[in-house]
């Protein structure tokens, strides 16, 4: 015992000095850290004297952080915006920018090397070099003061941002370049995925007649709220006899884990003219849903300058760290924004190469050489690799399935890239603004634009191809045996809609038009157009004398008015044969019939047993061959290739063809087993069913991309978890992801009563005050302001005396 006792005195009399000094360590690591953090905070308050203005530019900040920035040049106001953005964004701004030029390897090392490389093959890095030679004398200035100040707003910081201290790198200084990449970045944001889609509708057109494909693959449907027609004029396309060989329903066991399907589609824009309007003025909603994370895309802040005449101008919205301008918003005359229009923005062009020359192919004027290119990769902690890119005159070559594909993009294109948007600064009607949009060098975007005198417009903004696209054009094509457009569409060709007798216009990723001006747009994944259909009806609900407060009211409409028929399929296929002796399937049905709420609420377990009915439907139907297309290209699945896929498996359901189904088979039989695939699900991840409310499955998940390697400090990188309201197919659109990235209604001329909200706050910086300020406002859907508030910080940037 003795011995024992004389042991452990010496253990603790060892072990509590060690325990001490590991403690005072670990605290002294903590204080270092946070030092480093709040060194990096921005520069808010005071005067700093430059070469690079040449008169005082004011940055004021609302306690908020939103920004209002006021200077007697608009070159000034564009090196203050660059200043504010690298203060508070900077790691942002060059995660978008090294995306884009598919140079994130070099930052994070080999495990960025697989999206580098799919990126690179663009080459967007060399496009925006060139592309500077092309912009107008008044643009290229703007870049370059904007860079300058960028430049200036990271040197004027304590500390480098955060980020790089982690990483052990210091930033690298911002080019003219760099904002034409930002901007390039979000070409794979918005049209990332096309070649797959592309790819997924020619496999699955191959493996198939004509007339499963016009079942299978419809351009149109019933829920389809275009704005030149009161209701789709869709006919259906027969419903065939047969299955195509690939349709194999239940090959193997599906995998529980896919029956929840997660939402990537939900932008809303819409106008009310000045005749519907409290004011006589237009009234403008944009509601962009992207990829949430922290910081947010957006920057709020009010930009204030004279204009040529000397009149000042206010503009007001959200920017995109990485360019000098208001992206979205009002400008006291016109107030605009975008939602994703899933056009046909690129072509899939087969080409075939001389077995004897691996440069040399053939298109349909006869034989060509392509251009070879060899790309290098510097990465962090490793020896840099090479990549060749080869280049014909169709786009860069890409492999897929032992064959080889141009991939002819807009985004390729001369004119592709430009700052043309500022014209929107000093568009004073919608006229002005619809012509500014189409010469834009942005992704190609739908347009919604009113105007103080009570006018409201849509067309499209961004690149057009040069070509009238067709259900030929939707499909890959061999080089030699078809013309690729080669030309960007003129912009007075545009479609555009101005005016409409019922005093509204709406875009919802739809298909906008189904007259013939289609055609210059093209399919490129239209969402189904169910949420489009309630947006309208919900604004003509509003009636007259509509104002901001009613308007955004439409934005928070979470009816299930899509997935009700769902419900009432699941409940006429738990009939009183398949509810016997299976208590699990009596509840299934018990938590349909009463909890049930009509929308997607949080406490609604009926929502989601519906929704994932629907979708385990889907994993039966159509999960055999999406196992097949993964394989050939992990980003190509049936869904990609027909956004309208619920249309086809309630037909499917409804219609019941007895010839789609193996032998001994029926439609109640997969009804049951889509039921059963759901209980399952929702018993493994919930522990029950009677807990899988939809807030359980949607919670906001809202962080900093670092939070995902230590995910121990969620606390201070990521916002709380929050069950929110809302799904695919209405007009709150909301996931754990991916979500409304900003919300705003506005009548221009009437900006102080506008109304906004955004996930996250201004800044970067997890010690800032700003870092979620909003965010809590924008869970409840409880808008403020959209103009910058009382100012809490004011910083000059003046001449420097020469």
């Amino acid at each position: 015992m003795r011995a024992a006792l004389n042991s452990l005195r010496f253990v603790v009399r060892w072990t509590t000095p060690i325990a001490a000094g590991l403690l005072a360590i670990l605290l002294l690591v903590m204080l270092f850290a946070w030092g480093f953090i709040h060194a990096s905070l921005p520069v808010q308050d005071g005067k700093i004297a430059t070469p690079d203005v040449q008169a005082p530019v004011s940055i004021q900040r609302d306690a908020e952080g939103a920004v209002l920035i006021t200077g007697k040049r608009r070159d000034d106001v564009a090196f203050a915006t660059g200043f504010v953005h690298a203060q508070e964004r900077f790691f942002q701004m060059d995660l978008m920018r090294r995306s884009a030029a598919g140079e994130l390897a070099e930052l994070f090392g080999a495990k960025a090397l697989e999206l580098d490389r799919e990126h690179r093959l663009y080459r967007f890095r060399d496009r925006a070099n060139a592309a500077l030679a092309q912009v107008s004398a008044e643009q290229r200035t703007l870049l370059q003061r904007y860079a300058e100040g960028v430049n200036a707003g990271l040197a004027a910081m304590r500390a480098r941002p955060f980020e790089y201290g982690v990483l052990m790198q210091q930033p690298k200084r911002w080019t003219e370049a760099d904002t034409l990449l930002a901007v390039w970045s979000m070409y794979f944001d918005l049209q990332g995925n096309l070649d797959s889609r592309k790819f997924a509708r020619g496999w699955l057109r191959e493996h198939m007649t004509d007339g499963q494909a016009a079942f299978l693959l419809p351009t149109e449907s019933a829920f389809d709220a275009p704005l030149d027609a009161d209701a789709s004029i869709m006919a259906s396309a027969a419903l065939p006899a047969s299955a195509p060989s690939w349709f194999v329903p239940v090959a193997k066991p599906r995998q529980v884990a896919a029956v929840e399907s997660t939402q990537a589609v939900g932008s809303n824009g819409w106008a009310i003219a000045g005749w519907r309007s409290k004011t006589g003025s237009a009234i403008v909603s944009n509601d962009m849903h992207l990829n949430l994370g922290l910081p947010n895309t957006w920057y709020r802040l009010e930009l204030a300058f004279p204009d040529a005449h000397g009149h000042m101008r206010h503009v007001a919205g959200v920017s995109l760290p990485g360019t000098p301008l208001v992206i979205v918003g009002s400008n006291e005359h016109i107030a605009w924004g975008f939602t994703n229009s899933y056009g046909d923005y690129l072509d899939l062009v087969e080409v075939q190469f001389d077995p004897q020359d691996s440069l040399r192919y053939r298109d349909i004027h006869g034989w060509k050489m392509a251009h070879k290119f060899i790309e290098t990769f510097n990465i962090r902690g490793a020896q840099p690799e090479t990549m060749t890119v080869i280049e014909t005159d169709e786009g860069p070559v890409q492999q897929i399935d032992k064959r080889f594909y141009a991939i002819h993009w807009v985004a390729d294109m001369p004119g592709a890239v430009n700052v043309g948007l500022e014209g929107l600064e000093q568009a004073d009607d919608v006229r002005d603004a619809e012509a500014i949009a189409a010469r834009a060098g942005i992704p190609t975007l739908n347009f919604i634009v009113g105007d103080s005198r009570g006018h409201i417009g849509w067309t499209i903004a961004g690149p057009l191809p040069g070509r009238d696209a067709s259900a030929a054009a939707s499909f890959p094509y061999r080089a030699d045996q078809q013309q690729a457009w080669t030309t960007l569409r003129a912009p007075d060709d545009y479609p555009r809609v101005n005016d409409p007798p019922s005093g509204q216009l709406w875009t919802a990723n739809n298909r906008q038009l189904m007259g013939d001006e289609y055609r210059k747009i093209g399919d490129g994944g239209a969402d189904i157009g169910a949420r489009a259909r309630q947006i309208r009806d919900d604004l003509h609900g509003l009636g007259d004398r509509v104002d901001e407060a009613a308007g955004y009211e439409v934005l928070a409409d979470d009816r299930a008015l899509f997935i009700a028929p769902w419900r009432q399929r699941a409940l006429a296929a738990l009939d009183d044969a398949a509810l016997a002796n299976r208590p699990d399937r009596q509840a299934f049905r018990r938590l349909l019939e009463t909890s049930w709420t009509g929308r997607a609420s949080v406490d609604s377990v009926g929502y989601r047993l519906s929704r994932m009915f629907m979708d385990a439907l889907y994993e039966e139907l159509f999960g055999s061959v999406d196992e097949t297309l993964h394989g050939l290209d992990r980003n190509a699945s049936y869904a990609k290739a027909n956004p309208r896929w619920s249309v086809v498996v309630a037909r499917l359901i409804d219609e019941q063809p007895a010839n789609w189904l193996p032998q001994g088979e029926s439609w109640h039989d997969v009804e049951l087993r889509a039921i059963d695939l759901a209980i399952r699900h929702a018993t493994q991840t919930d522990g029950a069913l009677t807990n899988a409310t939809w807030g359980r499955r949607n919670r906001t998940a809202i962080r900093h991309p670092f939070a995902a390697m230590w995910p121990s400090l969620d606390f201070v990188l990521g916002a709380p978890e929050e069950p929110i309201p809302g799904d695919a197919n209405m007009p709150r659109v909301a996931g754990p992801h991916f979500g409304p990235s900003e919300r705003m209604v506005v009548s221009p001329g009437h900006e102080g009563e506008a109304l906004f909200d955004m996930p996250g706050g201004q800044s970067g910086n997890p010690l800032s005050p700003q870092f979620l300020a909003g965010h809590e406002a924008w869970v409840a859907m409880r808008p403020g302001p959209l103009l910058p508030g009382k100012s809490s910080h004011e910083l000059l940037i003046v001449p420097q005396q020469r």
